[in-house]
């Protein structure tokens, strides 16, 4: 499974979004976007369109659940999955209702967060285009 399109990746830590756009274009990704918080990643999503959205649930400004009630409320087929160092019950459930793909733990081993990008990219792209 190769991912060719653009992604966007709002978190607040520069590592998290260098290691996560490291994987991404690992995957084929095209083109990658940073944003730094909810607030500039919802104009930066606006403005760039991108085809996966990877957003932190905790920022500064503006956090990721609010985010992507904005990016849904947009655009109600985005394929955001959120990043997240905890992983409270509360938390995930207000993503998956929120229209998240999936949640995925900042310290999921390597090999694994691969695997499960490709899983989910590849059901997005069967949803899409059936």
């Amino acid at each position: 499974m190769t991912f060719t399109g653009k992604a966007l990746i709002i978190d607040d830590e520069p590592h998290v979004r260098k290691y996560i756009g490291l994987i991404l274009r690992s995957l084929g990704a095209t083109s990658i976007v940073e944003a730094t918080n909810g607030a500039e990643g919802f104009e930066a999503f606006q403005r760039e369109h991108p085809d996966l959205v990877m957003l932190d649930v905790n920022m500064p400004v503006q956090d990721g659940i609010e985010t992507l009630k904005q990016i849904r409320a947009l655009d109600d087929s985005a394929s955001v999955i959120m990043l997240t160092s905890l992983s409270n019950r509360q938390t995930i459930e207000e993503a998956v209702v929120g229209g998240a793909l999936h949640y995925i733990r900042k310290d999921t081993p390597r090999d694994e967060l691969i695997a499960t990008l490709k899983e989910l990219l590849s059901e997005d792209d069967d949803q899409t285009s059936g």
